[in-house]
């Protein structure tokens, strides 16, 4: 792989932008729709396409007519502890965008997950801004190695959902350099980026699509970086401001604040146009390296070896499952199995809102284990569903939109991957087009996997009728509400309109017609609007003890518990972290029912776990990708070992968490815990959460026999004393003694990840980086060695230190005066 950035590749661009008029430069900074740029032949650049990620290519429609593969979410990502599986996965992924024609890939999401309450954590990586640098360092070269741009994003301090369009994050400069610019900071230094995306929020009273100093200052001007700045999706609101504090493209086009906009503002003496030639320098050198533009060869020359997309989204999942408790029960032994819950069956794989995307296939942990265990082994129930609220369409519906204009005349149809609707921009079917299109008929059928009354019913703004099997259930308007925020309206609660009673396995017919009106016009260019369901309601205390009875009988119970896309998604943070339903009652009769209870955690961020010491096992499966249930098998029954590590603390309680606020008072959200986010909070406050930053258990054990410091780095040797082959995550921690400033009590330095079969020793080598022992000092605006001793701790976890050894930094040559390890005993 070779970057063209040199003399004949600048040539290349300077030649581009000499050809261009004020209005075609400016027309290339707004875009064309709602995903790509405008082509300009007259240089010989072609449209650049840009799709959703972070764990698939979506492409630009919202429809299952292309697959796409879909990945476990970020935070899975980040558990595997493991920058080259990072890699791979972005390799894979600029394979799909390759297929679908995408030349830069919107992701990864770098932003920490300073509360658990923060709704949108499943799609960023760690609370840790060393590990997130390193997992987001690994994403990013691989999506690159396939020649596909990529856009860190949201930079920055985008940590929470609630009035994220308005809300000004109050930081102050050592945490904002220290946590939430480090890990953008390490991408753009290691893996070179060629895109980044500021955010909608405001940061110290400046918006990020207009903050001339973090975008020109310190992104472009200390860090070096020389790829595009792409606005979040409307985020862009004064044409000056923006341009001049360094956004180069203005996304979606074409009405945008650039365009026409930032024509008339040069021509009227307001903005420099040189400036806007800085911004499309900017755009043509993306161009020239995904090779969009004439004259130059990309960046990539040579691709990847292809993958095989479905082995590793299994791989991926395994290695990121962590369990974080195991009383000999994993892997299961021979017997019966009871499988519980309704995400057993209906596992969620994936997390909500941009984020989503269609594959051709999902494996739940009820497939997995209908595949794994011998026939008659495994039984199922229901147990407890954990969401009583009608849903979009999915299982056992089969659908299509039909698009008519006002005559009734057909002018296109298309397939739904679900009873969700959501074109934005052109993503239309075929033949349509805003003009013309006046209705929208969702119509199909339905074949119900279980007998009883079915609740039908809609989501989203304007005029329905809603007809199942020649009933018709709604013929009416829904109009506004008590919405703030447009996309709340369109994204919502949904609304029963009436049940119908139905037959297991009878299709019936369904169709929901939505005329359109101005009046209710979606937030964005678009159509948003759902036919949602819910199947049969039984008593749940009744469900409940069928599962436990079921349990009962099993040699071993395992019990699928899940978030909804109520309670994790885009848009809204979290109001606790509690599971919904009556899954904490499941699982506490089951417990009770039986001793040999597994607890599968299907969720992308922390929930409280009231039943965790009365099981014999919990693993943390996350949102698994398409994959997961396969990969769930997998570890349950011990053809592999669980591989993930917690990179995020897990609180026993809400009320424990030293940092939760996501709310703004007065249009503002102040960090007032500064550096003391994560497990530095927590060791701040002295209090002990359910499972500590870097935990997580295997299927063998391991003895830490030395510790050695170089000047660079850390060698750690560890001896696989366990009975199988296992992979071992050795982690760094950094503890200053007598600290001559303020700072957390330790902090992550360094990782490594080694396998040893049984009796054998592996060596880890980890870098130590010369960041771990500076700090931004505010005075100086510059960073800081800090003198004096610090131990450095090796081991398993934060709180689960093996060795440790000590190290002297003095003011000049701070590497000089490694002291001699010293071995921890009896730990």
């Amino acid at each position: 792989m070779t970057d063209p950035t040199g003399t004949r590749y600048e040539q290349v661009v300077e030649a581009a932008l000499r050809k261009l008029d004020l209005d075609a430069k400016t027309r290339l900074l707004a875009g064309q729709d709602m995903w790509s740029l405008p082509a300009l032949p007259e240089i010989g650049l072609t449209s650049l396409v840009m799709s959703d990620g972070p764990i698939g290519v979506r492409g630009v429609r919202w429809t299952a007519d292309d697959p796409s593969i879909a990945l476990p979410s970020p935070t899975a990502l980040a558990a595997t502890w493991d920058p080259a599986l990072a890699r791979r996965a972005g390799r894979l992924l600029a394979q799909e965008a390759r297929r679908k024609g995408v030349h830069v890939l919107l992701a990864p999401t770098v932003n920490l997950h300073r509360s658990p309450l923060g709704g949108r954590h499943f799609e960023a990586y760690s609370e840790d801004p060393y590990l997130t640098g390193e997992i987001g360092t690994g994403y990013v070269l691989g999506v690159q190695d396939g020649g596909v741009g990529t856009t860190v994003k949201h930079f920055v301090a985008n940590d929470a959902e609630t009035d994220r369009f308005t809300v000004n994050n109050v930081v102050a400069p050592r945490p904002l350099r220290e946590l939430y610019l480090a890990p953008f900071e390490a991408i753009v230094k290691n893996a070179r980026p060629w895109g980044i995306m500021t955010a909608y929020n405001q940061v110290n009273g400046r918006t990020m699509t207009e903050h001339h100093h973090l975008v020109n200052e310190v992104l472009r001007g200390e860090w070096g970086f020389d790829g595009i700045n792409v606005s979040d999706w409307m985020a862009a609101r004064d044409t000056k401001g923006a341009i001049e504090g360094g956004l180069d493209l203005a996304m979606p086009g074409p009405r945008t604040v650039y365009g026409e906009a930032l024509a008339a503002a040069v021509r009227a003496g307001d903005v420099d146009e040189a400036v806007v030639d800085g911004a499309v320098r900017n755009v043509l050198r993306l161009a020239a390296r995904v090779g969009a533009l004439d004259g130059t060869e990309p960046a990539v020359t040579t691709l990847p070896d292809a993958i095989d997309g479905d082995a590793l989204a299994r791989e991926i999942a395994r290695r990121s499952f962590v369990l974080v408790r195991n009383e000999g029960a994993l892997p299961v032994r021979q017997g019966s199995v009871a499988l519980l819950g309704a995400a057993a069956r209906d596992a969620r794989v994936l997390g909500g809102g941009s984020a989503q995307v269609f594959p051709d296939h999902t494996v739940s942990p009820l497939d997995g284990l209908t595949a794994a265990l011998p026939s008659g082994a495994l039984t199922y129930a229901i147990g407890a569903d954990p969401s009583d609220e009608l849903v979009p369409a999915g299982q056992g519906f089969t659908l299509r939109a039909v698009c008519r204009d006002a005559h009734g005349n057909l002018l296109g149809e298309g397939s739904l991957p679900s009873g969700q609707v959501q074109w934005i921009g052109d993503d239309l079917p075929e033949g349509v087009t805003y003009d013309q299109l006046h209705s929208i008929e969702v119509t199909g059928t339905f074949t119900p996997r279980e007998s009883g009354d079915h609740a039908f019913g809609t989501r989203g703004l304007g005029a329905f009728t809603l007809t199942v099997a020649g009933e018709t259930l709604y013929d009416g308007v829904q109009e506004m509400g008590d919405e703030a925020d447009p996309f709340e309206a369109f994204f919502g609660a949904p609304l029963e309109r009436g049940k119908v009673a139905l037959t297991e396995g009878v299709p019936v017919e369904v169709s929901l017609l939505h005329p359109l009106g101005q009046e209710h016009a979606a937030p964005l260019p678009g159509v948003m609007f759902s036919l949602v369901h819910l199947g049969p309601r039984r008593d749940p205390d009744e469900l409940i003890a069928e599962a436990a009875e079921a349990a009962r009988a099993a040699d071993t119970a395992i019990v699928v518990v899940a978030t909804t896309e109520r309670v994790e998604s885009e848009g809204f943070d979290r109001a606790d972290l509690r599971l919904p339903g009556r899954q904490d009652d499941l699982v506490r009769a089951v417990a009770a029912a039986n001793p040999n209870t597994v607890v599968v955690v299907n969720a992308g961020s922390p929930v409280e776990m009231p039943w965790r010491d009365d099981v014999a096992a919990v693993l943390l499966s996350w949102f698994p990708g398409q994959e997961g249930g396969a990969a769930l098998a997998d570890v349950l029954l011990g053809a592999e070992e669980p591989g993930g590590r917690l990179p995020t603390t897990w609180p026993a309680a809400l009320a424990d968490a030293p940092v939760t606020e996501v709310t703004p008072t007065g249009g503002e959200l102040h960090y007032r815990e500064g550096l003391f986010t994560g497990y530095r909070a927590w060791d701040r406050a002295g209090t002990v959460p359910a499972y500590p930053f870097g935990h997580g258990l295997g299927y063998t054990t391991w003895e830490y026999e030395t510790l050695e410091l170089s000047p660079e780095s850390a060698t750690v040797r560890v001896r696989n004393t366990g009975t199988r082959p296992g992979r071992e995550v050795v982690q760094l921690y950094v503890a200053p003694v007598d600290d001559p400033v303020e700072r957390p009590a330790r902090w992550l330095a360094g990782f490594a990840s080694v396998e040893a079969r049984p009796g054998e020793t592996a060596e880890a080598e980890i870098r130590l980086p010369r960041r771990a022992f500076e700090i931004w000092d505010e005075e100086i605006g510059a960073w800081r060695p800090i003198p004096g001793t610090y131990e450095i701790q090796a081991g398993r976890s934060l709180t689960d230190t093996r060795l440790r050894a000590t190290l002297t930094v003095d003011g000049t040559d701070w590497r000089n005066g490694l002291a001699n390890p010293e071995r921890v005993h009896g730990l």
